[in-house]
């Protein structure tokens, strides 16, 4: 036809076999132009399509783009000559071929195509397009041939076609022209100007999608194209083995035979199976090495991307997350790439398997085929609703895990509050709606196995009775049957892969959308926030307004205010006037609305909720920079540190918990200025830094560091505070109000003014005496020069206060404990000879130092109490029947097969002319019936073991759940929240979706190869001698590679858990980081914690790479000896037997590597197992309900004793309370002052037995607290702990979540806290969402809650722990009169930190060193000159009543 076509040869093999061999020209015409032309059309459509689905705006043309354009055109009136010259040349005989019509016709369309498509490229972000540089690559080299045909032709002087060849010259140059110009890529200016625009609008429904994969494969193309021809190599090879197999059959049935024929084959069996086995695990190897590099390179990109999202973007993630992101996400993609080859492998696969078989069996082969491809459709509708539940699953396990963050991170609020109980029925009905999926996904997957089960064996029988039934020639001989059984065994594998590579790929790509949104969030714009070096202010805001969010209105607003270099700035304000939000624009942490800040030099920041990491305090304030000896002692000395490392255990070597959970409020703000004072930075931003300290303390502080005098004087210092007395000494002052400047200037103007400032002043001074206690250890090398300013600019109340400060101050000095100088000279001097000391000191580690218990790491054998531990939790009933079903099915296997075996001898009994009917349909109705019962079986067993693994996981999430909420606050001291969420996180999900999987594929594996070994060793028992030893060797391997396997992959777990921790203290202290500028040392510590994780990953790909080409060798083995049976033994073995051992053993290989694949996936599967049950097994506090309750109503009265009462926070350290006796009466108020470290605060952990006594007794109403129940005396009891602390959720939810208590309730609460009016202007009241630990109120607001929690709850004993450290003075005052009015019945005990606010208790107590130095009215205490005395001189108070208001 085609020669008609072109009207000369179109393919003649004599053209190639001559020594000037050239292709037929019509071969050249036809099929060599057709083929990138059939290429271009074909996928063009798909092109456009992704085109119009991913457009942007249109972007400008670029002179690229118009270079090819034109260049088309050219070739567009080319073709249209062309087809002009063959019409003008056609006369109407047929004398012009049919092909210089189409061709010409062919490239008009063609040509018009690539010029609309080049247009639409216009629309893309990618402006180059692959496929068309595929389509020019291929006209380039299919028109080779074509090139040097006409240019041989011409030289042989053929000009009869010379305007042809011309043409086509000029064409060709052409497409060699544009193929140059597709190798370079368009760069264009306004399509990055749309994408902004884009990120700007801030929302992210336009994340750029479907990047990232294009990107790791530009990454990795090298690695990937690699394994690409590794897989193809073992491909092809696998299909000569059933090949062989023919030839074995043959040569055993064919007596005449040579035997060196057949030892011939035993050696090629084995050489392919060796070859083949090589090709697959450098396959693996190189597969296993993409996927660990993907997962480092997300890893880091995500970490990367968290330090500079905005927080726009950041609002919809929460801290896990994000962790998710990194370690459920990445570990996705990471075990995709196993799966990336199979896509085209399986294929492949499919299509030889059928094309041999259909040479085996002919067109019955189809019967079985379309089967199957019924059967694919029906998988896709199930992988698809899969794919969905799963989606919903993550969902549920994102929403679990945050408040899994939450409980972890608010513990001791749950126990304070006894709320443990309302938290955990959140977290159970989240998780059973896991669960129900959970069990919907196993069925799902049940059905799918089944169905891939039963494929293969209804292939087999429908293929071999249609085989039969259509010609009643045909009979099943050996050779047929076998050889169909190993193709079908090779078909098994693709078609059984092919759900699980499908649900990677759905699992990864919603993964990578996941991962696209995030990476394609908007990053923080500080292009608001300008960088000059050459400028004469250090700071400066010009019309500057920010907010936090670009939908509410500005934070701050238009703000113009100079800071010179070198000034002491004060910020003041009332709560949530904006003063916070002013440090953090000029940071860059908000969204710039107009104007912009100038800065002059780097910023160091201390922020208001200090940010503490997991490691030694020197680490904390060295923060990375060198150590300076001198330049650090002083530091410690003026942040007032040296008296906190003496308690500290192992000084500055002592390890601070995550978040400094081991430190108070105290320590971990002056650590925090601490680390700013000790970088040397030009500007320092101090959002209340005195905020947590004692007064005394605060007073030290600002004399060393901040005032004047201090380690900063001459760097320019702005400072939020509202301790009033230090602002005299301050060179201006700013007063905001609602985001806006509403006064500034130097302390004596403003006064002078009269204004708003005055007004403050004036209150406070009168409410508080100008606050500025001392406590009992006064430091002795303090002086007070230069803390006022000449007397003149004063009110006279202050001066009169100033006066009295002063005298007391002397005696102060003259009375100050020698002993603590003492003890402070020995410390430092201790400090200067550690250095000399320091490799002896840290061999022997101080007792108590080491906080963070090291992550215990199990060695050796899973023990055999776990794997009975997850059988229990299954249900051993259940267990039974799972076995029992996979039983029968092994046992309908191996009887199919003997079936088949004898089936296939018919063939020689008959000899295939008189083959009976009845005969015929006894041998297809039994294989039929045996293939369904295997069929059934495993469905049996699998839907029995989704019910059991389910239930399993039930179980240890509820113990584990249950477990953690029990245990004591030591525990979570101790142990990182990181360590704790990984067992709720990766533990948990492989124990609900990986464990179960594996465990059914081990049993299904070992089944199979039992039943192999048992076929072989009936039909050639001889083949034991060989097994025996084989199997010894087997044993050896698989013992000694799990026990590595095992510990390597508890490395990766245990290295993996600081990935996340220091990721999630990463994000928690970004604004910090940010500031510094130390973004690259985070990134740095981060990569240096993967590639440590990566050590021990790629160890354990590499072990399992030696494992299995061990383990290929013996399987290879099985065969070899099998078939060298069969040659020794031909006598007395006939073709069928030969077959049936042969075509078994051939299987033996995968599965035995699947195995041991299996038993290693179990071993490592089960200790997420061993590490939930570790903490199932952690102690716990005493019981929440025990059998002795308190009488109803109790506490009535509300009398406290102690006696003789004792405490220590871990058994290997000192007392902290050290004997404590007093009475507290019914309704006394009474207040409890000390310095930092006395043990004011253990007081209320003792109360609420959050710590248990060493020794004494603590009682109540006559009730002894330590004989009942936790919850029955911590609901007793009501506390306003120091750091408020919300979990995310409703307003409601936060103050009440029982539900025990009517919205009037609520509402009178909020009213008497204050916050009335505050939560009524919210939208949605007291529905108002709170996000993650309260971040979107202020710590003022947080404060006034947690007072409306304490109203709410009504009990007779309250407790305040510094309850108003945080609070500017007004809401202070607010709050005191509340608790005065409002608890006026209560037993009050009041941990003080400004003395004013316990001067009007009954009674005082002095703590100093964990023992009571005085106790009595502040009457008695003043009269007597004894510590309290000194304080409250300090603070200028003489009586009880010169701070009354």
């Amino acid at each position: 036809m085609l020669e008609k076509f072109c009207n000369s040869t179109f393919w003649n093999s004599s053209f190639l076999d001559s020594p000037e061999a050239d292709l037929p020209l019509c071969f050249e015409q036809t099929v060599l132009v057709w083929i990138p032309l059939g290429f271009l059309w074909l996928l063009a459509p798909w092109q456009l399509l992704h085109v119009y689905r991913t457009k942007i705006n249109r972007s400008s043309i670029t002179k690229l783009y118009l270079a090819k354009q034109v260049l088309v055109g050219f070739l567009l009136i080319l073709a249209a000559i062309e087809l002009a010259l063959v019409l003008t040349e056609d006369s109407g005989q047929a004398t012009v071929p049919a092909i210089r019509y189409t061709n010409p016709s062919l490239y008009l369309g063609t040509w018009l195509l690539v010029l609309l498509f080049q247009h639409s490229r216009l629309w893309c972000v990618q402006k180059d397009s692959w496929f068309l540089s595929l389509f020019w690559i291929l006209s380039v080299l299919c028109g080779i041939f074509q090139f040097q045909t006409l240019i041989r032709t011409l030289l042989k002087g053929n000009n009869s076609n010379l305007a042809y060849s011309c043409l086509f010259f000029i064409c060709y140059a052409l497409n060699v022209l544009i193929l140059i110009l597709s190798a370079f890529s368009e760069k264009d200016g306004s399509s990055n100007e749309d994408v902004k625009k884009k990120e700007k609008s801030g929302t992210t429904e336009n994340f750029p999608k479907a990047w990232l994969v294009k990107t790791l494969f530009k990454t990795f193309y090298v690695i990937f194209l690699k394994s690409f021809l590794l897989k193809l190599m073992h491909d092809l090879l696998m299909f000569l083995n059933p090949q062989l197999l023919k030839l074995m059959i043959s040569f055993a049935n064919n007596r005449d035979a040579y035997v060196w024929v057949g030892y011939l084959y035993s050696v090629l069996f084995f050489v392919v199976a060796l070859i083949q086995s090589l090709c697959l695990q450098n396959y693996f190897h190189l597969c296993f090495m993409l996927g660990t590099s993907v997962r480092a390179t997300i890893m880091a990109s995500v970490y990367k991307k968290a330090l500079t999202l905005s927080n726009q973007s950041r609002k919809q993630y929460t801290i896990g997350e994000t962790v998710n992101l990194m370690s459920v996400d990445a570990q996705k993609l990471m075990d995709v790439t196993g799966f990336i080859h199979l896509l085209w492998s399986n294929i492949l696969q499919i299509t030889l398997s059928i094309s041999l078989l259909w040479a085996e069996l002919g067109p019955s082969v189809l019967a079985g085929v379309g089967l199957m491809v019924l059967l694919i459709p029906i998988n896709g509708i199930l992988a698809a609703k899969s794919r969905a539940v799963q989606v919903k699953n993550m969902k549920n396990k994102d929403k679990r895990l945050k408040i899994m963050n939450e409980i972890l991170s608010g513990i001791k609020i749950l126990k304070y509050f006894t709320w443990e109980a309302s938290f955990k029925k959140q977290v159970c009905e989240l998780r059973n709606k896991e669960l129900k999926n959970l069990l919907t996904l196993g069925q799902i997957q049940t059905i799918m196995l089944f169905l891939l089960h039963l494929s293969p064996i209804l292939v087999s029988v429908i293929t071999f009775s249609v085989y039969i039934l259509v010609n009643s020639n045909n009979v099943l001989d050996a050779e047929k049957a076998f050889t169909s059984i190993a193709l079908f065994n090779i078909l098994r594998f693709p078609l059984s892969m092919f759900p699980m590579v499908i649900t990677s790929m759905l699992q990864a790509s919603v993964s990578t959308e996941r991962l696209e949104k995030y990476l394609g969030g908007d990053d923080l714009d500080t292009s608001a926030i300008r960088h000059e070096y050459n400028f004469d202010k250090a700071v400066q805001f010009s019309e500057a307004s920010f907010t936090w969010d670009r939908d509410l209105e500005a934070t701050i607003r238009d703000v113009n205010l100079d800071i010179m270099p070198g000034q002491l700035v004060a910020v003041v304000g009332t709560v949530g006037s904006g003063k916070s939000s002013l440090m953090s624009a000029m940071l860059g942490e908000m969204e710039n609305v107009h104007g912009h800040i100038t800065i002059k030099g780097t910023i160091a920041y201390v922020p208001q909720q200090s940010w503490i990491q997991n490691g030694t305090l020197k680490d904390n304030i060295l923060f990375g920079s060198e150590l300076d000896e001198k330049k650090y002692q002083q530091v410690l000395e003026a942040c007032a540190l040296l008296p906190d490392l003496e308690v500290l255990p192992g000084g500055d070597l002592a390890e601070i918990g995550e978040k400094g959970i081991n430190l108070s409020g105290g320590q971990k703000q002056r650590i925090s200025l601490a680390r700013a004072t000790y970088q040397n930075s030009d500007i320092y931003v101090l959002d209340d830094p005195l905020s947590a300290v004692d007064a005394h303390v605060g007073k030290h502080i600002f004399n060393k560091v901040l005032g004047p005098n201090g380690l900063l004087k001459g760097k320019t210092r702005l400072l939020i505070t509202h301790s009033i007395h230090f602002l005299p000494q301050v060179d201006e002052i700013v007063v905001l109000g609602n985001g806006t400047i509403l006064e500034k200037g130097s302390y004596s103007t403003l006064l002078a003014k009269k204004g708003l400032f005055a007004k403050i002043l004036k209150t406070s001074t009168k409410q508080m005496g100008l606050e500025g206690e001392a406590t009992v250890n006064e430091d002795s090398e303090e002086d007070d020069c230069g803390l006022m300013p000449s007397v003149e600019e004063i009110p006279e109340e202050v001066v009169s206060l100033t006066m009295r400060r002063e005298n007391s101050l002397h005696r102060t000095l003259s009375h100050s404990s020698r002993s603590s100088s003492r003890h402070r000279k020995s410390l430092k001097n201790s400090l200067k000879t550690r250095n000399v000391n320091t490799l002896k000191e840290e061999e022997e580690l101080v007792k108590g130092q080491k906080l963070i218990k090291k992550e215990f790491i199990q060695t050796g054998k899973v023990k055999l109490s776990v794997y009975l531990k997850y059988l229990r939790a299954m249900g051993l009933c259940l267990i039974f029947f799972i076995i029992l079903a996979y039983v029968i099915n092994a046992v309908a296997y191996i009887g199919s097969n003997l079936w088949l075996s004898a089936w296939t001898n018919d063939s020689k009994t008959y000899n295939g002319t008189n083959y009976p009917a009845s005969q015929r349909d006894l041998r297809v109705g039994v294989y039929g019936a045996l293939g369904l019962v295997q069929g059934v079986f495993v469905l049996l067993g699998n839907l029995c073991s989704a019910h059991a693994s389910t239930h399993a996981s039930n179980i240890l999430h509820k113990q584990l759940l249950t477990n953690i909420l029990r245990a004591p606050m030591s525990f979570f001291d101790t142990t990182p929240t990181g360590r704790i969420v990984n067992r709720f996180a990766g533990d948990i999900s492989t124990v609900d979706d990986t464990l179960p999987l594996s465990l059914r594929s081990w049993i299904l594996c070992f089944l199979g190869i039992i039943g192999t070994l048992v076929m072989i060793c009936m039909a050639t028992p001889i083949f034991i001698t060989v097994i025996i030893p084989l199997g010894i060797i087997y044993t050896f391997v698989q013992m000694f590679y799990v026990a590595t396997s095992r510990q390597l992959k508890r490395l990766d777990s245990v290295t993996r858990s600081p990935i996340y921790s220091h990721f999630s203290e990463t994000v928690s202290g970004l604004s910090v980081i940010r500031a510094f500028e130390h973004q690259q040392r985070f990134l740095k510590h981060n990569e240096v914690g993967i590639d440590t994780n990566q050590k021990c990953v790629f160890s354990w790909i590499v072990s399992n790479r030696w494992l299995a080409v061990r383990l290929e060798l013996i399987g290879n083995l099985i065969v070899f000896f099998a078939s060298m049976m069969m040659v020794i033994y031909r006598d007395t073995l006939s073709g069928d037997t030969a077959g049936f051992v042969l075509s078994n053993a051939l299987n033996i290989t995968q599965t035995l590597n699947w195995l041991v694949r299996m038993t290693s996936e179990v071993e490592t599967n089960i200790v997420a197992v061993e590490r939930i049950n570790e903490y199932i097994k952690v102690e716990n506090e005493a019981p929440w309900v025990t059998d002795k309750r308190p009488p109803p109503g109790w506490p009535s009265k509300g009398e406290i004793q102690f006696n003789n009462y004792q405490l220590r926070y871990r058994p290997e350290l000192d007392l902290i309370l050290k004997g404590i006796t007093c009475d507290i009466k019914s309704m006394e108020k009474v207040g409890v002052v000390g310095r930092t470290g006395a043990g004011k605060s253990s007081l209320t952990n003792a109360l609420f037995r959050i710590l248990e006594a060493a020794g004494g007794q603590i009682i109540i109403d006559g009730v002894d607290i330590a004989s009942i129940g936790l919850h029955d005396l911590r609901e007793k009891l009501t506390i306003i702990p120091q750091d408020p602390i919300l979990f995310s959720g409703s307003l409601r939810m936060n103050l009440d979540p029982f539900n025990n208590h009517s919205d009037e309730e609520i509402w009178k609460a909020l009213e008497l806290a204050h916050l009335k009016s505050f939560v009524a202007g919210l939208q949605l009241g007291l529905s108002h969402k709170v996000t993650e630990a309260g971040d979107n109120l202020s710590i003022g607001q947080k404060q006034l809650l947690c007072l409306a929690r304490a109203l709410l709850r009504k009990s007779k004993i309250l407790i305040m722990d510094e309850a108003t450290a945080a609070v500017d003075i007004e809401t202070d005052h607010l709050i005191q009169t509340t608790i005065q009015k409002e608890f006026s019945h209560c037993t009050t005990i009041t941990i003080a930190h400004r003395l004013h606010t316990i001067m009007d208790s009954d009674k005082i107590i002095v703590l100093d060193n964990g023992k009571i130095v005085e106790y009595g009215t502040p009457n008695e205490l003043l009269k007597n000159s004894g510590p309290f005395c000194l304080m409250a001189k300090e603070a200028g108070i003489e009586n009880v009543n010169s701070t009354s208001l």
